[in-house]
């Protein structure tokens, strides 16, 4: 694999850079493979053989990549396919935010959903909005979301100026922001031909675009997380210098371990700390990570909400007698279907609705058909409580049948709906009728691999 000659030349005096060892690692093809697990979702992954990722609690190295398309417990929400050094997210949080995990927290660029179901995970009494601006990689996003399970996530699909809709709002933003990705030559090497100087200019302009729309959304000393996967200063410390001198942001310095092999670095002109992850050095993948807190008050705001639909008397009852459902939840309409969400943020979800697009809230729970409850797969997958539904284990073969959502013989099971797992590991839902079996998973998630 040849680098382009002006990335490796414009790396050449940046902190930490080794370019033989650099241009050596490139040329082995050598390929890392990490998996995030679901700490919600126990899963049994003994037949791995794994090492532990040293800044992520969850995170683990695999010896080998195995088929995770062809892995029940994957479609199951059991782990997400994430790179290891973006995983240094979980070790900023633990340093910068602590064990005070009731927050408000954008996810700005968020799909395909990585650092979004990290921070689920974090920040599991919080609130977690995930916003995507392109339609299409926001369906992912969804998937994604709902595969991990988390009830307190609110899925946008918005530019990133609506959020000045909701100034001084959000504790903690995580940007991770678009870039010209030289940073993932190594797992990607196509992406060599599309990187020029000029990409690099256009990622940072871009960049600053970004920032400046979304920055008035942050409240007083929140916090910003900002990453790229490219080596480019102009598209890491140059915008660490910018946002110092021109947002009036705080640079915060981090703890990290010499043994791990991230390079600390400090911007030219405000000394700004940054983050720089050189695949020759760790088990990761090129990345930048700087945290900032931002300094400048927001005017006092009153936020308008927005009445979410309600459910009728009859059909709570319907959806009660279906499954009960705590008081901690409550229950609105989105079109025909009934969501749960968690109380205490209902007000904010209302706010929200006012000013933004959002794609999913909560987990739905099913749709009332008649006086049938047609339960929903995002209820399925949930971490909400499900022991009072009848449930079929499966066994790996039977399993993607189900996946590839074709018939499966389930025995003796009652008739009705039935909940299928994989060792233990919810899949979805089946209905069990006299002379079939009909498979609900959705469609459009199905496994089309053989």
């Amino acid at each position: 694999m040849l680098l382009p000659p002006q990335l490796v030349q414009s790396l050449t005096n940046i902190a930490g850079f080794d370019r033989k060892a650099f241009e050596e690692l490139h040329l082995t093809g050598e390929q890392v493979t990490s998996v995030r697990f679901n700490p919600f979702k126990l899963s049994d992954h003994s037949h791995w053989m794994m090492s532990s990722v040293p800044w992520c609690t969850n995170g683990r190295y695999l010896s080998e990549r195995p088929s995770f398309t062809l892995d029940p417990s994957f479609h199951a929400g059991a782990y997400y396919v994430q790179e290891a050094s973006s995983m240094f997210l979980w070790h900023a949080l633990t340093d910068c935010i602590g064990t005070d995990t009731r927050k408000k927290v954008l996810d700005l660029c968020a799909a395909p959903g990585g650092k979004s179901t990290l921070l689920a995970s974090y920040f599991r009494d919080g609130l977690v909005v995930a916003n995507e601006v392109i339609k299409s990689r926001a369906a992912i996003l969804v998937e994604n979301i709902t595969k991990w399970g988390s009830d307190q996530v609110v899925v946008t699909n918005n530019d990133p100026s609506h959020f000045q809709s909701l100034p001084g709002y959000f504790d903690l933003m995580v940007i991770d922001a678009p870039c010209s990705g030289s940073g993932l030559f190594r797992k990607d090497p196509d992406a060599i031909h599309e990187w020029s100087m000029d990409t690099v200019q256009h990622c940072s302009q871009r960049q600053q675009r970004i920032l400046a729309d979304v920055l008035p959304a942050l409240k007083e000393n929140g916090i910003l997380i900002y990453s790229t996967c490219s080596y480019s200063v102009e598209e890491d410390e140059t915008i660490a210098d910018w946002l110092v001198k021109e947002m009036g942001m705080q640079s915060r310095q981090l703890s990290i371990h010499p043994e791990w092999g991230i390079v600390e670095t400090i911007s030219p002109l405000q000394q700004a700390y940054g983050y720089r992850f050189y695949p020759n050095r760790l088990k990761g993948e090129g990345f930048f990570m700087a945290i900032f807190q931002k300094l400048s008050a927001t005017e006092e705001y009153r936020f308008k909400e927005q009445s979410l639909p309600k459910i009728t008397k009859e059909e709570n009852l319907r959806i009660q007698s279906f499954m009960p459902i705590s008081e901690s939840h409550s229950l609105f309409k989105q079109a025909d279907s009934i969501r749960a969400f968690p109380i205490g943020w209902l007000n904010d979800l209302q706010m929200m609705a006012n000013c933004l697009y959002i794609k999913k809230a909560g987990i739905e729970l099913g749709t009332i058909k008649g006086k049938d409850v047609i339960p929903g797969h995002e209820l399925a997958l949930s971490l909400l409580p499900k022991e009072w539904f009848q449930s079929i284990p499966l066994s790996e073969e039977q399993a993607l049948l189900y996946l590839r959502r074709k018939d499966i013989e389930v025995g003796d099971a009652s008739r009705g709906w039935n909940l299928v797992n994989y060792r233990g590991l919810p899949l979805g839902w089946v209905k069990v009728l006299p002379n079939r079996v009909n498979n609900y998973y959705p469609a459009g998630w199905r496994i089309l691999k053989e």
